[in-house]
């Protein structure tokens, strides 16, 4: 890495950037929310997201006295919850301890709940100008490619590699932000994943190793990691006069503090759920099937089936709610989107 391949990049980044919401006003607290969206997240899903969290909490001190119930809400879809309770957790501490205004000091940004070295590096570079490096999985793609490096790329050291060989070159100021968002837009337009990289359209192409040697595509070196477990899954749909059973999970854990429809692990068949219906304390009068999902978590895929089950009357610790209340009004993980959609259909159908 050395200042030609900087100034190639910003030049580049100057003339392709790309007109995204968080680009129109790059403070601190925007810079902040759309990173912490932007993670595990494409860009596209996250712009409508953007817009409607910025207009509910346009600036920390609405987000410090946010209700999680709505926080939860707004976020429900991106999935990872944890952002967006850390997001409040250091909104809060930002209102107390930095008087609502985000530090600029990288080591500063990392003490706060749910900031990381990427995170920090984005805010302090991008809304401060500071030459802090910003690495996340593009930046590392476009180093290992530009070395052609055989380091496994899921290592800490290949991180740490990358941070000292761009900190000896980092600019400040506006040039800071510019070689930020340059990397960010390269990594995810040019230099992309899976050998579709648009080498001939790259800026840096002439000083890189994988591209001289045409073998763009081996890099950058991963070391296959385990499969995600399988876990066999029965979402139960519980329904009175077309009102549907929904509970809260634990404070801790997966999916913490979300709603859910109840479920169990493994495969309950039609004729077990009279039994399951039972020992909840509801009286069963009919059954249906609500069709099969699956969704996936970083370790964990669920392979689910969904049942519904007609009870006589409401009961238990539930909340029994319509399918358009919850919908509206209640953050559930994406797990359970395709059985809301399955609760609108058979209350469709019990109409006719």
């Amino acid at each position: 890495m050395n200042k030609e391949i900087v100034k190639n990049i910003t030049e580049w980044y100057k003339q392709n950037s790309r007109d995204l919401p968080w680009r129109t006003n790059r403070n601190a607290y925007s810079v902040w929310i759309s990173e912490i969206m932007l993670q595990q997240t494409r860009i596209e899903a996250v712009i409508p997201y953007y817009a409607r969290f910025m207009e509910a909490f346009p600036d920390v001190f609405a987000l410090a006295a946010a209700e999680e119930e709505l926080l939860l809400k707004l976020w429900q879809g991106l999935g990872y919850y944890s952002r967006a309770r850390n997001l409040k957790k250091a909104a809060q501490i930002i209102v107390s301890e930095y008087g609502g205004v985000l530090p600029k000091e990288s080591k500063l940004l990392k003490k706060l709940p749910g900031i990381g070295d990427y995170t920090a590096g984005a805010i302090a570079s991008i809304a401060y100008g500071m030459p802090e490096p910003a690495v996340d999985g593009n930046v590392l793609r476009i180093m290992m490619r530009l070395w052609a490096s055989d380091d496994d790329v899921l290592l800490p050291a290949a991180k740490k590699k990358t941070e000292e060989a761009l900190r000896k070159v980092y600019p400040n100021g506006d040039e800071a932000r510019l070689l930020t968002e340059g990397l960010m837009e390269l990594g995810q337009r040019i230099c992309t994943a899976k050998g579709e990289s648009k080498c001939e359209s790259c800026p840096i192409a002439e000083h890189c190793l994988a591209y001289r040697k045409d073998e763009t595509s081996l890099y950058p070196v991963r070391i296959k990691k385990s499969k995600r477990r399988i876990e066999e899954r029965t979402v139960i749909l519980l329904c009175c006069k077309g009102r549907y059973a929904l509970q809260k999970r634990p404070e801790t854990g997966l999916l913490a503090s979300l709603w859910e429809f109840p479920n169990i692990e493994g495969r309950l068949h039609l004729s077990e759920l009279s039994a399951y219906a039972a020992k909840l304390g509801g009286n069963a009068v009919d059954f249906y099937d609500a069709g099969e999902a699956k969704h996936i978590f970083t370790h964990l895929e669920w392979h689910m089936t969904g049942r519904i089950i007609e009870c006589t009357a409401p009961f238990g610790e539930f909340e029994w709610l319509l399918p358009e209340e919850i919908e509206a009004e209640y953050a559930l993980s994406s797990a359970f989107i395709p059985y809301i959609k399955a609760a609108f259909h058979h209350n469709e159908i019990m109409k006719k």
